[in-house]
């Protein structure tokens, strides 16, 4: 798979496991801290206003039929919400590899690394330069010997290595959960039925105690949640890696199987007039589309959440490039509250 190096042309804290589990957010998806709210003036954000469509998600990934419910929205009002239960774990692309065995391994053994706004394959040879890569001897994540990378092997290994205070004994660690650890998981999402725009935008801040508004940021189609950013600084100050699948996901303890990044390979509902496709839902009910259109080209009218109005479309959301760990960044509409 090539991204921006070889692999397809072209994330309590936020990791999906480095806060109690493998770098994720929070456990609960309408879970909100204090909002940052940015006022917006749009001529066009209502006038078409498409609903939510839940024949959109693949049936193999859900738990129990979505239904409607009363739900608590984010300004005060009383709506209605689609639950959405959904087994944590994609039925349309497969989940992993993460990290390589050897540092002979090609790129089809190992997951992907976002930096910088880039993704990179890793692969054996990323593993062994891990040190001329970020300019630090102290990284050493392999038996010089052998070439075996030393990577976690069980759950208790992968939480312990996954933990922001992670002990010397786990430093130099390529860090992956696996999906047998977090079977029993499942996710349950609330939608407003209809997208309803707030008064102002609610941005999103960054990892950790920055965190503003829900820590999920939406759904794919295949009822995987589309998370928060990965926490990178903290994974590579314990000098761990913690590598995405190619498509962008990776296991937490708690949280199990979520994604940091859309590379492209999950379900997508093709658009007819060229714009971008249709990727899932954001938690406030708006449509969250590809990165780019049919021809390539990203999109240079998006707002501070990173949305723009048509009118086949209504609002929506596109997503950031995948080497910029991130999805949108922030939210327009009003979303379900505890």
């Amino acid at each position: 798979m090539q991204l921006s190096t070889a692999k397809f042309g072209l994330n309590c804290l936020a990791l999906a496991l480095i806060s109690s589990g493998l770098f994720a957010c929070s456990n609960d998806v309408s879970s909100t801290n204090s909002n940052a709210t940015t006022s917006v003036s749009s001529e066009n954000s209502d006038k078409v206003t498409v609903p939510v469509q839940p024949s959109n998600f693949l049936s193999d990934g859900l738990v129990e039929p979505i239904s409607k419910v009363s739900c608590s929205l984010s300004d005060g009002t009383t709506g209605e919400c689609y639950k959405i239960v959904t087994e944590n774990k994609p039925s349309d692309v497969g989940m992993g590899p993460w990290c390589p065995t050897n540092i002979a391994d090609d790129a089809s053994k190992g997951g992907i690394w976002l930096d910088d706004g880039e993704v990179h394959d890793v692969d054996g040879e990323f593993v062994k330069n891990l040190a001329d890569f970020y300019g630090d001897s102290n990284w050493n994540m392999y038996n010089k010997t052998t070439g075996e990378i030393i990577k976690t092997s069980t759950l208790e290994e992968c939480v312990a290595a996954a933990d922001p205070n992670v002990g010397d004994e786990y430093r130099n660690y390529c860090v992956e959960c696996l999906p047998e650890y977090v079977e029993d998981l499942t996710d349950t999402f609330y939608i407003p039925v209809t997208p309803k725009a707030s008064a102002s935008i609610t941005k999103f801040g960054g990892p950790g105690p920055q965190s503003r508004g829900p820590s999920v940021r939406g759904i794919a189609f295949n009822g995987v949640r589309f998370d928060a950013p990965a926490p990178v600084n903290n994974i590579l100050g314990a000098y761990t890696l913690a590598p995405f699948d190619d498509a962008g996901g990776h296991i937490n303890s708690h949280e199990g199987y979520h994604y940091h990044a859309a590379t492209g390979l999950t379900t997508k509902i093709a658009q007819d007039d060229g714009h971008a496709p249709m990727i899932g839902y954001a938690l406030d009910g708006y449509g969250i589309y590809a990165n780019t259109d049919a021809d390539g080209n990203e999109y240079t009218d998006l707002d501070e959440a990173r949305g723009h109005y048509d009118e086949v479309r209504g609002y929506h959301y596109h997503v950031d490039k995948a080497g910029n760990n991130n999805f949108i960044d922030g939210l327009r509409g009003v979303y379900a509250e505890d």
